[in-house]
């Protein structure tokens, strides 16, 4: 058992990715070589929401998303409320209360271009200096790379903004998922069009897929998962361009059932063709029909997300 003390990485950690899942198998192995504990300090935002709210960054994870997949890598993980208090706050300051006060750290594990406190002023030079007075080590780790560049969580939302969701899969080492209840839509999908679909309501910070229809997978709460094609976007064929809100919307392959209200998981697994709008009715379901039998084919070898 670990003894008292913790070791502990501070940091947004939004996608768990494969970068930050090398950092925490660094943390365990120290951890476990130490007999401590390990723990991810995050924050229930990401901070740029406070301090700079008009570029803040769409979210790979809701916070439930992360703890979850935070908890298949730490012990413990403590979520630090961010606030307008909270980024005034000191980086002498932060680590006093969380690290020292709440934590009993004894060994601080980041990335070496790590910042932290207001104006980020924090680094791992200042928490080197920090430890060296209330008796915690700190290492600094170099970022993880794909052989091309650097892993991160901006590079895979460029790729989800693109559309390639099977780039961003690769970096996050799972496809990329969506969350949200489903509601009811237009109405036309089942008795208009034939094809009835699930549409998630997705909270507006999380990063969606470029509009396109996709293959991938719907997982129910009660753990089942189907194969799905999954289109994104504005339905062009019935709106005029910006008039109509993104959707998320998912056909549920051999699939008969009542899905309002229920918490949905929607992952993308590959792109299958840009959003377009269509001439008639025919025209959009022939195609609709094209897509499914698509998302069958690709999917036929894939394993489940």
């Amino acid at each position: 058992m670990p003894g008292p003390g913790t070791a502990v990485t501070i940091g947004a950690y939004d996608g768990v990715h494969l970068g930050h899942r090398a950092l925490l198998r660094d943390l365990s192995a120290r951890a476990e070589a130490a007999g401590l504990a390990t723990v991810v300090v995050t924050f229930d935002r990401h901070p740029a929401y406070v301090v700079r709210p008009a570029s803040a960054p769409k979210q790979l994870t809701s916070l439930e998303q992360k703890l979850e997949l935070l908890g298949d890598c730490v012990d413990r993980t403590l979520v630090v409320p961010f606030d307008a208090a909270r980024a005034d706050e000191s980086a002498e300051g932060f680590v006093k209360e969380v690290l020292v006060d709440a934590l009993s750290a004894r060994l601080v594990v980041v990335g070496e271009d790590f910042h932290f406190g207001h104006g980020r002023r924090g680094n791992v030079e200042l928490l080197r200096r920090l430890g060296a007075e209330y008796g915690f080590e700190v290492v600094g780790v170099g970022l993880t790379g794909d052989g091309t560049e650097p892993v991160s969580s901006t590079r895979i939302r460029s790729l989800i903004a693109e559309g390639d969701v099977e780039g961003a899969a690769r970096l996050l080492g799972r496809p990329h998922e969506v969350r949200g209840a489903v509601v009811r839509g237009d109405g036309r999908g089942g008795p208009e069009l034939g094809f009835p679909t699930a549409n998630l309501a997705v909270a507006d910070d999380i990063a969606l897929p470029a509009d396109a229809v996709y293959a991938g997978h719907y997982r129910r709460p009660d753990g089942s998962v189907h194969q799905a094609a999954i289109s994104v976007g504005r339905r062009p064929t019935f709106y005029e361009p910006g008039t109509a809100p993104v959707l998320v919307e998912a056909y549920l392959l051999h699939f008969d059932g009542d899905l309002y209200g229920e918490a949905a998981r929607v992952s993308f697994a590959h792109r299958l063709r840009a959003e377009q709008r269509f001439e008639s009715i025919e025209e959009l379901v022939a195609q609709m029909r094209a897509d499914v039998a698509a998302t069958e084919r690709v999917l036929a070898s894939a394993d489940l997300p």
